[in-house]
């Protein structure tokens, strides 16, 4: 399929959006649940997959829609189409603090592979397979980079990333480690392989688990300061654990408000 050539700004500074503008009879694909508005005169379609595969029947449909399946991500994909005769914007927000990288596929050898919820919208036009590592060590201890997302076509693509993000450009043999989690995208010629930490007490205390993510190059590395699973573990950490409302350094939140207040206010009559 032809690529649609979109024009785009990314809004933002901590919580971004991306306003895609398209022309007449062009069209962006989403991530389910990621339009933040749309000009009237866009329509929206869901499909199977990318919608890349529209064309190869309902079989090509349901192999691009088993494809992000396995990477977790929705079965189905938003395409969104300038039906008017003038140009219309849609935007799709970012998910949690971060930033949106706009991705050429053109400028990158037309492939890019990105972690499975990276992903946030693309050029209609745009492929989403999935890149399994092939190497078994990978496999049982790679965590979040053993099945990653892979974009194909030579179109804009966006993927999300978390906190801060650093681009690098590792030479031939050139070897960086990285938490498994901090890696958002690479392209092909990266390998990627799982390295064990090397010492017992900095697996069991270190706090950075028992193995890293090899990068060797050539080719160009982003990495994220805040991955999705890190944050998430920190505010399940903080959270009350026993349900119910908890105000920080408060006797009342935490004594009067969990037992006594509750049963004045909670209305627990038992008569």
């Amino acid at each position: 399929m032809a690529m649609d050539v979109i024009d785009y700004e990314i809004r933002g500074a901590e919580m971004q959006f991306v306003e895609v503008e398209l022309d007449p009879g062009e069209a962006a694909i989403g991530e389910a649940g990621s339009m933040m508005f749309m000009d009237a005169g866009i329509s929206m379609d869901t499909v199977f997959g990318d919608g890349s595969a529209q064309q190869g029947g309902f079989f090509g449909k349901l192999l691009g829609a088993g494809k992000r399946l396995v990477t977790g991500e929705s079965l189905f994909t938003t395409i969104y189409t300038n039906q008017a005769t003038q140009k219309l914007r849609v935007a799709f927000a970012a998910p949690y603090p971060g930033k949106i990288l706009p991705m050429d596929l053109r400028q990158l050898g037309g492939t890019l592979i990105c972690q499975k919820d990276a992903f946030l919208c693309a050029a209609r036009g745009v492929s989403l397979g999935i890149a399994v590592q092939q190497k078994l060590s990978t496999g049982f201890f790679g965590g979040e980079g053993f099945i990653m997302q892979r974009l194909d076509g030579d179109g804009l693509a966006f993927v999300h990333a978390g906190g801060t993000v650093v681009r690098r450009e590792l030479q031939p043999g050139q070897t960086l480690l990285v938490d498994t989690g901090c890696v958002v995208a690479y392209t092909p010629g990266v390998a990627f392989e799982i390295q064990y930490v090397g010492k017992i007490k900095t697996a069991l205390f270190g706090g950075e688990g028992l193995f890293l993510a090899k990068l060797t190059g050539p080719g160009t590395v982003w990495l994220q300061s805040l991955p999705f699973s890190r944050l998430a573990s920190r505010i399940f950490a903080a959270a009350p654990q026993r349900g119910g409302a908890k105000e920080e350094g408060s006797v009342l939140g935490g004594l009067a408000g969990g037992s006594l207040l509750g049963g004045l206010l909670g209305g627990n009559d038992e008569d």
